[in-house]
């Protein structure tokens, strides 16, 4: 469901679990409204109204965040990040390597007949050690809370880091492999802190202080540059 208020667009999300209004503005400046079942129409947009100054600002700082984000190339020491960390691209012969992209001697290493689809390359990249590195933190900071998710998905969640779906199943955003390690797992307790508590109430961010004592540093972080792993 859309809604439209004045010159501004939401996507608006219902759901049974959820008990307020919440607006975010997603990575690309899209506007979402997750709201209860069957909120009124008219207090969705008293709550648009009441929120303007506010959303339009966001948009602001996101368009201004964007367009100083640099544009990448898939060009001989071009950077990407893995875990934190950037790694120089080289460009190899088609017969250097079986697959299109690895990661060895500390370069990205991308195939010259790759080039085309070089970008889905690193999509797919991602995805898979993002896979591998999050289910393997996941398992162990579930042992240490005490906790039992039903596993781990791996996809494009939009503008959100990571989920806590039906049935204890937790998602994460394959750019969440881009960050640095302290921050990547600050998305994975929160997510697993979800298991306990599905709102952002008071009671879910005690229990994030008891699973991770600075987490507001690592938030803080992740508020201030997130945005910055958007090159790929």
């Amino acid at each position: 469901m859309q809604l439209a208020v004045d010159d501004l667009t939401f996507e608006v999300r219902e759901s049974s679990r959820r008990k307020t209004l919440e607006i975010t503005v997603d990575r690309d400046g899209e506007l979402l409204i997750a709201a209860p079942v069957g909120t009124d129409e008219q207090l969705l947009r008293d709550f648009v109204i009441e929120r303007r100054t506010w959303i339009y600002q966001k948009l602001a700082q996101k368009a201004e965040q964007r367009r100083r984000l640099p544009h990448k190339e898939y060009v001989n020491g071009e950077g990407f990040l893995y875990l934190g960390r950037s790694y120089r691209l080289k460009c190899v012969p088609p017969d250097a390597q079986d697959a299109p992209l690895k990661l060895a001697a500390g370069r990205f290493q991308l195939r010259e007949d790759a080039l085309p689809d070089a970008r889905k390359h690193f999509i797919r990249w991602y995805n898979a050690r993002a896979s591998d590195w999050l289910t393997t933190r996941v398992k162990e900071h579930a042992r240490r809370m005490g906790l039992e998710p039903a596993g781990v998905k791996v996809q494009d969640l939009g503008y959100r880091w990571g989920s806590c779906g039906k049935g204890h199943q937790l998602y994460f955003h394959w750019k969440t492999i881009l960050l640095p390690r302290h921050i990547a797992e600050y998305v994975i307790v929160h997510e697993l802190v979800h298991l306990h508590e599905p709102h952002h109430t008071p009671a879910f961010w005690r229990c994030l202080e008891r699973a991770m004592p600075d987490y507001e540093q690592r938030k803080g972080w992740l508020a201030r540059h997130g945005i910055e792993v958007e090159g790929v």
